[in-house]
């Protein structure tokens, strides 16, 4: 199995740094901060081989730099980020694959948060490193990209295995579920995962990772084709795209 570990930071950030038991190969996926990251290295005596960014956002890549100094590992990002990353070696892009040890991962690109955001998927570990694309219950705001990119990008993420875990870099959930009920107050299943969410914060726990079929029910940037989701924004009809687009406009001054 490949071993996921996971890093809260800063205020609400989450590294995971991944190894392969067998051939010692490990990865860390969007180091806000290299400290934490260096500590389990040392405390498990681990070798960091990679970075994987997502973005260019500097609470995503402010470790590269030490990190790649202190252990010699090499930085992997977007090849349309190559100007934005601290440290860059080895360009990907959609489709791409990376390899740590024997498992493998692929490239997708997801633009919408930022131009160039990607997301890495390890399929045989229904594992998806999602950056801030998506979260639990939420999206990325558009920082870069446009309302139709975001939808194209959650288009592809839909198209995953429904069991996909979903591991975002942000603990954003609380929020985000208050939002989803004044889009989709009558989800039953919305409101029960409230419940369960609310306990985790309460005792101060992650609420990731998350699954692609939990999101599927209960994000609403999953729910734009949702008849009930259009008639509660008096948008029954509209083009999927379009509802998806208003939900982003209401989450932005939510």
């Amino acid at each position: 199995m490949l071993t996921i570990l996971q890093l809260p930071v800063l205020n609400d950030n989450y590294i995971y740094l991944l190894h392969d038991p067998d051939s010692g190969e490990s990865a860390v996926v969007d180091p806000a901060v290299a400290q934490p990251v260096l500590a389990v290295l040392e405390q498990n005596n681990w070798q960091l081989t990679m970075i994987l960014n997502t973005h260019h956002h500097s609470d995503h890549v402010g470790g590269n730099l030490e990190l790649k100094q202190k252990t010699g590992c090499t930085v992997i990002a977007a090849q349309v980020d190559q100007n934005r990353i601290p440290g860059i070696d080895s360009f990907v892009a959609d489709g791409d694959l990376i390899t740590l040890g024997k498992y493998s991962a692929k490239v997708i690109s997801t633009p919408g948060h930022t131009s160039g955001h990607v997301v890495y998927h390890f399929a045989n570990e229904n594992a998806l490193f999602c950056g801030d694309t998506l979260f639990v219950m939420g999206c990325g705001r558009l920082f870069e990209g446009t309302a139709e990119q975001m939808w194209q990008s959650f288009q592809k993420l839909k198209a995953l295995p429904l069991s996909t875990r979903i591991y975002c870099a942000h603990e954003y959930t609380q929020i985000n579920g208050r939002f989803a009920l004044t889009i989709e107050p009558d989800n039953q299943q919305l409101k029960q995962r409230m419940v369960l969410i609310n306990q985790l914060r309460d005792k101060h726990l992650p609420t990731v990772p998350s699954t692609l079929q939990q999101e599927l029910a209960t994000n609403p940037f999953f729910r734009e084709d949702s008849l009930d989701v259009q008639e509660n924004l008096k948008m029954k009809g509209s083009q999927p795209v379009a509802v998806f687009a208003e939900i982003r406009r209401l989450k932005d001054s939510f």
